[in-house]
């Protein structure tokens, strides 16, 4: 299905030039609503509890969570970290953040009271608000570092809540103030504070309106986590500003978003959103013929769930590419060719280039090397570490994703894979995204990961981990003679894994250092 053009509710210059870039994040949600032909009476969040929140509504609740923070003792710039369930008023307190100035520290609600130390101590946060079962667990820590302990639970209850029955008057915050940290994922090392401004974050929504064509006819099914930017800023941010509607879900669950599909015309989802509704069975052009866009990130998305996914519905899945860091830096077109396997175009007003990764000087079309971002959305650095913020920006300006791909002659951005997954055995250079795509070709197999690990000739060994489809059988044997026929002898994998399922984070990422620490011995 190639989409028309669209007009989008908003050209990102004009809204800078009508005075936006002063003080949006504290703008007036009605006032906002009303910006884009709206009412302030219309829905935002519908949620799957029954309730729903109009504009209006929303912004009054982020007015009162921001009156309960306040007198829990939170002053402008005072961290406000968060471990709640999904809930409206989880993305609320966002707002709430932003209407009083403070800085929203988001964490993931898998982390234990062990590893949510870490994020207290180093962010130090005047308000530590959590859902009420984890709340005895982290009183203690809270005590510790005199942040005061409120609770929020997924009913839009809570200690926080019934404490939030004032207004306060907006801080007034400005495009540079400093919005929300957000840790990294910490797969090396301990995780790092990404310092994202007001500036950062409404940058990226305005260019993902435009880029996206989002109008105030839209309605979103979000089903994703709200820890993460993805669900957090992309999903809620853009259908904030173009004035649209969100189908709000506590979780993906493939009945009900094949339900929502016939009121709703987006979905923004990680890959295994897609492989789930391509198992469903009422997947069809029909079904999701009200639907105009399906758009993926988080993590890369096979090329053959791609054309899967065309094939049964007539729809070609945008996929774009982000990172805490940045937000997002490219998407796919909109009306234009959605190319399977590249993360398409830089967004509008940022810059993308692939660099050679020890001199940073640019590299021609069709080279890998590394990408390097400038924008808007770049963010302001790590929390107190600016030895780490140093080392990850270019002495004129670009910030070093730590991600290695190319760029064809037309633009389109490819990711081979993380400069640290960059396999390097006999002397050679092996980008584990070449090797992946064609075992992922080979009968039988569901997915793969590459990676390196330790072998006493080659420095590292190229080693797979692949997972079977449904009733297949694979041989390792059969499937390194096939690689043979197809790649360079020192590409091809010296051992293939056959295993249940590849390890994954919270966002759908395969954690390739799980991978080589489980297999580090393989070789001797």
């Amino acid at each position: 299905m190639s989409p028309e053009p669209r007009q989008s509710s908003n050209s990102f210059d004009a809204v800078l030039m009508a005075g936006w870039a002063d003080g949006l994040s504290a703008r007036n949600l009605a006032e906002l609503a009303a910006s884009h032909g709206g009412d302030a009476g219309r829905p935002f969040l519908e949620c799957d509890d029954g309730r729903v929140f109009t504009f209006a509504e929303f912004w009054a609740l982020a007015g009162r969570l921001a009156s309960g923070l306040k007198l829990a003792g939170a002053r402008p710039a005072d961290r406000i970290a968060v471990q709640v369930e999904k809930s409206p008023e989880a993305i609320a307190l966002f707002w709430a953040c932003v209407r009083g100035g403070f800085v929203f520290l988001p964490l993931n609600t898998a982390y234990t009271a062990a590893e949510v130390s870490y994020f207290v101590e180093d962010a130090e946060p005047a308000v530590l608000v959590v859902s009420p079962q984890r709340a005895p667990g982290l009183q203690a820590l809270a005590d510790r570092h005199k942040a005061a302990l409120l609770t929020l639970d997924d009913a839009g209850g809570g200690t926080l809540v019934d404490g939030a029955t004032g207004m306060i008057a907006d801080h007034g915050s400005s495009w540079d103030d400093l919005a929300a940290i957000l840790y990294t994922s910490g797969t090396t090392g301990r995780s790092k504070g990404a310092m994202l401004s007001n500036g950062n974050l409404a940058s990226n929504a305005l260019a993902l309106v435009e880029a996206w064509a989002f109008t105030k006819a839209d309605v979103l099914i979000h089903a994703l986590p709200v820890y993460h930017t993805h669900g957090l800023f992309v999903a809620t941010n853009t259908l904030l500003l173009s004035g649209g509607r969100i189908l709000f879900r506590r979780a993906f669950d493939a009945d009900a978003v094949m339900r929502l599909m016939s009121q709703a015309t987006c979905l923004m989802g990680v890959p295994t959103f897609y492989t789930r509704l391509l198992q469903h069975d009422g997947l069809s052009c029909e079904a999701t013929r009200h639907m105009r866009l399906f758009i993926s990130g988080s993590a890369p998305l096979l090329a053959e769930t791609h054309r899967e996914f065309a094939a049964r519905t007539g729809h070609a899945i945008l996929e774009r590419y982000g990172m805490t860091e940045t937000s997002m830096n490219t998407s796919n077109p909109y009306a234009g060719e959605r190319r399977a396997g590249t993360v398409g175009l830089p967004l509008p007003h940022i810059h993308v280039r692939v660099a050679d990764p020890q001199t940073h000087a640019p590299l021609a079309a069709e080279t890998d090397g590394m990408i390097e971002v400038k924008g808007p959305n770049v963010f302001k650095g790590y929390w107190r570490n600016p030895q780490k913020t140093a080392e990850d920006f270019t002495s004129d300006g670009w910030f070093i994703t730590g991600d290695m791909g190319r760029v064809s002659g037309d633009g389109y951005v490819t990711i081979s894979g993380r400069a640290k997954d960059l396999v390097i055995t006999g002397g050679f250079n092996v980008y584990p995204k070449e090797i992946e795509l064609a075992i992922d070709a080979l009968p039988g197999v569901l997915e793969s990961a590459v990676f390196g690990v330790p072998h006493p000739d080659f420095g590292e060994a190229v080693t797979a981990a692949v997972v079977a489809r449904p009733g297949a059988a694979l041989d390792e044997t059969a499937m390194i003679a096939e690689l043979r026929r197809q790649l360079a002898a020192f590409k091809c994998p010296k051992r293939i894994l056959v295993i249940d399922e590849l390890p994954r984070n919270t966002m759908g990422k395969v954690q390739k250092a799980a991978l080589r620490d489980r297999w580090k011995g393989l070789f001797g």
